[in-house]
């Protein structure tokens, strides 16, 4: 019994927190290692780290790091890194874990926002070979580029 409670409580924790159950596959270490953003903890608290560290945007670039509020599937949040710039409703990005326990490349990422603000996203589901259905909130971009301080 002690060890499905473990078991039940490492399931329980969030999915791109910084370490967890499957190590360097969570999201945040995998976008620190594959990107030029130092940033630590769980994928939503970057976007607060940033403020005065590097610039943040909602224009998207390749090399930023796209960054998910949480929400109730994504408890921590979840961070991507644009590998391209398709169009300004469009990008590539890798990303660890969106897929459980496995890195995706290039997977597109769709900005749904009626502002075209990349506040609201859709995301590549390789299982069902198509745009997800799940419209998820974001707070933008983290570039690898120190603030503007004028």
């Amino acid at each position: 019994m002690a060890r499905l409670s473990v078991l039940a409580l490492l399931l329980l924790l969030p999915a791109c927190a910084g370490g967890g159950w499957n190590g360097s596959v969570q999201c945040a270490p995998y976008a620190r290692e594959h990107s030029a953003i130092n940033l630590r903890g769980a994928a939503a608290s970057w976007w607060g780290q940033a403020r005065g560290q590097y610039a943040r945007s909602s224009v998207p670039r390749a090399g930023d790091v796209l960054v998910f509020r949480p929400t109730g599937r994504l408890p921590a949040g979840h961070v991507s890194v644009v590998r391209q710039v398709r169009n300004t409703r469009l990008v590539l990005v890798d990303h660890a874990n969106w897929e459980p326990g496995r890195v995706t490349r290039r997977a597109p990422v769709e900005d749904v926002s009626p502002a075209n603000d990349w506040t609201r996203v859709r995301v590549w589901w390789t299982p069902v070979e198509g745009m997800g259905k799940t419209v998820y909130p974001a707070f933008g971009f983290i570039e690898p580029t120190p603030p503007d301080r004028s």
